[in-house]
């Protein structure tokens, strides 16, 4: 059953603020959704195949990987707004010594 402490509990690892309308409407619906899962407990799926998504049947289409050349590196920088030798020149994103 969910109750009031439940969806706080959930709240508070959600990093969700709720006020008490708030806690008292959504430990209702909650309730309410869970109410309402638990009657697929009383259907029979013994003659039901299990599977591992609901569009089982759909196949990938995949490509067969081709060798290419490669891109050169000057082609690959001409559009950088900086560069340094043949790499990227990237602003510094790690604090430290």
């Amino acid at each position: 059953m969910i109750d009031k402490k439940i969806v706080q509990h959930v709240a508070l690892l959600s990093r969700l603020k709720l006020n008490a309308e708030e806690l008292e409407l959504y430990s209702r619906q909650l309730a309410s959704i869970l109410s309402y899962i638990s009657q697929l407990d009383g259907l029979d799926t013994s003659k039901t195949i299990p599977t591992s998504h609901a569009l089982s049947s759909l196949k990938n289409a995949f490509r067969k990987d081709e060798i290419r050349p490669s891109l050169q590196v000057n082609e690959v920088l001409a559009n950088a707004p900086e560069w340094s030798g043949d790499f990227f020149k990237i602003p510094k994103v790690i604090e430290g010594k």
